[in-house]
């Protein structure tokens, strides 16, 4: 199979699974934030995960979904409290309808997260559902890192890269672990795909960074600046800090101090990023997780074809422009 095999695959199956059912002011937000689009990249992982060690791609589509109905429950929730008007470009859930059901909807979405992967018998379903707690736990708390991160003015580039650990990474190790808990692999074989998850979602959110910068709005789909206007302590601005003059570094702390966006906001701070050459480091710390999860891909013992797969996925990752 080959990525489109996979995502026709799953779309398939969630198209089955997700019809809107009573109450209609329930169901209807779910089946509509499902529907809007996405890479599917976690749910892809899963399946692929599943094969690489050993087993038809079909056995893990209900943790395929399991893991993308939880994904797409932190969107519903993170756009809440963003008081984002658009999502994938459509209107945000608690825009279409209201906050209350864009909090109800969620909330379901989240227990059906659960319920996906009830067919699965005792043993695996209960590595399963471990995984799955201790990653939303540790989803909440990227969250609130970054929450907290809004009122800081002393956040370290570590602390930014836990976040994004916590907030982005722990789920794209955890559908690949899913994967191979279906697959019946080893301990030590699931932690090794995690890990490598877990290099490959880093290196993905810091290619949103840089896009989110530098990238082409035609491509990219969203707004040009958007972390800078929303004052987000991305890792090129923690870089600029780190390697900036006691001057650009002030100028810049002060831009971020405010909740004004002025015109030039945007151009002064990418200005500044160019000047210090944060585009060519940011590209090699992209680099660095990229060849570090290859690294780990490697030396795992799975199916040719997969590997490829997931091979070819982390080489692309440099080149995706959106």
């Amino acid at each position: 199979m080959n990525l489109t095999d996979y995502k026709t695959l799953f779309l398939g199956y969630l198209q089955e699974k997700t019809a809107v059912k009573e109450p209609v002011n329930l169901y209807e937000p779910v089946s509509y934030i499902l529907k809007i689009g996405g890479k599917r990249l976690r749910p892809l992982l899963v399946l692929i995960a599943a094969e690489a060690f050993g087993k038809e791609s079909a056995v893990a589509l209900d943790a395929a979904l399991s893991v993308e109905v939880f994904h797409n429950f932190t969107l519903l929730h993170d756009d809440i409290m963003d008081q984002a008007p658009i999502r994938r470009g459509q209107e945000t859930v608690h825009e279409k309808w209201n906050i209350n059901t864009g909090i109800l909807s969620g909330d379901v979405m989240l227990i059906n997260s659960y319920q996906y992967i009830e067919s699965y018998e005792p043993v695996v379903f209960k590595q399963l559902m471990q995984l799955i707690g201790k990653t939303a736990v540790e989803v909440c708390e990227g969250q609130q890192y970054d929450m907290d991160f809004e009122t800081r003015s002393d956040v370290s580039i570590p602390e930014y890269l836990k976040m994004i650990e916590y907030k982005t990474s722990v789920l794209v190790g955890a559908a690949l672990q899913m994967g191979a808990i279906v697959a019946g692999a080893s301990q030590s074989a699931q932690q090794k795909i995690y890990d490598f998850g877990i290099g490959l979602g880093i290196a993905f959110q810091l290619q949103d960074d840089y896009l989110d910068t530098f990238g082409d709005v035609a491509t990219f789909g969203k707004q040009i600046g958007g972390d800078i206007l929303e004052n987000k302590k991305t890792w090129l601005y923690l870089k600029t800090l780190e390697v900036a003059s006691t001057k650009d570094a002030t100028q810049l702390l002060e831009i971020y101090s405010t909740s004004e966006n002025h015109v030039d906001k945007v151009t002064t701070v990418i200005t500044m990023f160019k000047q210090y050459q944060i585009e060519q480091l940011i590209k090699e710390q992209i680099k660095q997780y990229s060849n570090k999860a290859l690294s780990l891909l490697e030396n795992l013992e799975i199916e040719e074809v997969p590997k490829n797969i997931l091979r070819e996925l982390v080489i692309s990752l440099e080149k995706r422009n959106q």
